[in-house]
């Protein structure tokens, strides 16, 4: 049987084809080859096309096939990975409403602060792990109170990858998981979140029925099927927000584990088989893809908005002729530190580890004397780095401490210097391995269409590549470099 993963990203969409006897790659291409526009129409918003990512989904799959390298009729499953906590709204036409308010759109949070504290903190941690704060359910509140025609033409509220998936097969539905990632799901009663949505005023009724993450989530459709050139027997047996998805590609399931990425922002994931939450709400705890009624499964999160993204910024705004394997070098010509010039990379969007504030990133103590091209780079890359060290010890606050990483070789981790800063800054290893979210997307769907005995078994084989340790000899240099970023934080 061969496998079809799918990476509904904020860049771009991403397919990976793997043989599920093997569990190798065929194949791995994307959609389209720029990077996918966020519109912005106010300070603060963010928004991207639905109907934009599943025409991206559908030329990647046809760029696949095209390359005569496997039989798109040999494809027996689709799994799917999304952006996490997109609201995507359609009428009974299973026509889209309005563009998507994606994760870094920070509009919604004024809706959850309120729904926190008049629900309750104890109770909204209790049972459902967070603040309402950001997420899906307040994007959907803002709706209803600021575009109330279109709220009362809603007839299915979607996380990104429940669409994608209602698009292949005409049905939708969610999952626990993806509900939780919306602050829609009660951890306690094992059902939707029945009080929030009442506090909001939501029918439970626009909601899609729930089913196992790793499960039949419908057939494709006689045309979807004939357009992409697949089966008509193709089902949709997996799918899951991006962060629990690139843990789950990492092999990142059980208590102890933990995964990172660095892509469009930066994540550092670690399970636990407790009901875990964050107090001050700067770390956020949802379903794991393995969480289900009778076994407690939570990933808590940790993320920073602006991590690859920012190393793009400074890409396009100061080194336009430059690759990125080339900013690198360059960057590392720079010393530790930069001889005290600091970034901030904080400016896109609200920052959850700040309490939602939105903070702008930052470039501070540039001396025009002393600072050259090399340190931008390296001031951007330990400032990415930094930040995300910073999110590690909040984690430690709920008891989550890592001694080893787990991340794929690609996006920031392609960066030695970057690698080298998170790791000596942190004290702890990162393992890179051979996988991404695509290809994870592809090994769940040959778990939830059974190919595989469970959804250990699907990840069984993924390569670490190499180890990158901390350097004895690097130690003060990266803890004085931390420490100075860490003084410019806010208060």
């Amino acid at each position: 049987m061969i496998l079809c993963g799918i990476d509904v990203g904020t860049s771009s969409i991403k397919v990976s084809i793997v043989d599920a006897a093997n569990q190798q790659l065929i194949y791995s291409t994307s959609f389209p080859e720029v990077e996918n526009e966020i519109f912005s129409p106010q300070p603060g918003f963010a928004e991207q096309d639905p109907e934009h990512w599943w025409f991206c989904v559908k030329q990647a799959i046809l760029k696949a096939n095209s390359t005569g390298l496997y039989d798109p009729k040999n494809i027996g499953a689709i799994g799917i990975s999304y952006q996490m906590h997109g609201l995507v709204v359609v009428d009974k036409e299973a026509r889209v409403l309005r563009p998507s308010i994606i994760w870094c759109d920070s509009r919604a949070t004024p809706f959850g602060e309120k729904a926190y504290k008049d629900l309750g903190e104890s109770f909204c941690q209790s049972y459902y792990l967070n603040s309402p704060g950001n997420f899906t359910a307040a994007k959907l509140a803002w709706v209803k109170e600021n575009q109330p025609a279109v709220f009362d033409q809603i007839a299915q509220v979607l996380l990104p990858g429940d669409f994608i998936a209602g698009r292949f097969t005409s049905t939708f539905t969610t999952t626990a998981s993806a509900l939780s990632e919306g602050i829609l799901w009660d951890f306690k009663a094992s059902h939707p979140a029945k009080d929030l949505m009442a506090y909001y005023g939501f029918p439970e009724t626009i909601f899609p029925p729930v089913h196992p993450l790793f499960s039949d989530h419908g057939t494709l459709t006689t045309a979807v099927a004939a357009e992409l050139g697949l089966g008509s027997h193709v089902k949709v047996t997996y799918k899951a927000g991006d962060q629990p998805n690139n843990a789950y590609s990492l092999g990142v399931l059980h208590p102890g584990d933990i995964a990172t990425t660095a892509g469009t922002s930066g994540v550092v994931y670690g399970i636990s088989d407790e009901l875990k939450f964050d107090k001050e709400n700067r770390v956020n705890s949802f379903a794991h893809v393995n969480h289900t009624a009778d076994r407690t499964s939570v990933g808590v999160l940790m993320c920073i908005n602006g991590t690859g993204i920012l190393n793009r910024w400074v890409k396009q705004n100061f080194f336009p002729s430059l690759t990125y394997s080339q900013m690198n070098e360059l960057g590392a010509k720079a010393t530790i530190g930069t001889n005290g010039l600091v970034c901030m990379p904080f400016g896109n969007g609200a920052e959850r580890i700040f309490q939602n504030q939105t903070l702008g990133g930052s470039f501070q103590h540039l001396d025009f004397n002393r600072h050259q091209s090399a340190d931008i780079i390296r001031a951007a890359q330990e400032g990415i780095a930094f930040s995300m060290v910073y999110g590690i010890e909040l984690l430690g606050n709920v008891g989550v401490k890592p001694k080893k990483l787990k991340a794929g070789l690609a996006n920031m981790y392609l960066s030695e210097l970057f690698t080298q800063a998170i790791v000596n800054a942190s004290g702890a290893s990162v393992e890179l391995l051979e996988s991404d979210g695509a290809f994870g997307a592809a090994l769940g769907a040959g778990a939830g269409v059974g190919y595989y005995a469970n959804e250990d078994e699907a990840v069984s084989h993924i390569k670490v590549l190499k180890t990158i340790h901390p350097d004895g000899s690097l130690k003060n240099a990266y803890a004085d470099a931390y420490g100075v970023w860490k003084n410019n934080l806010p208060a």
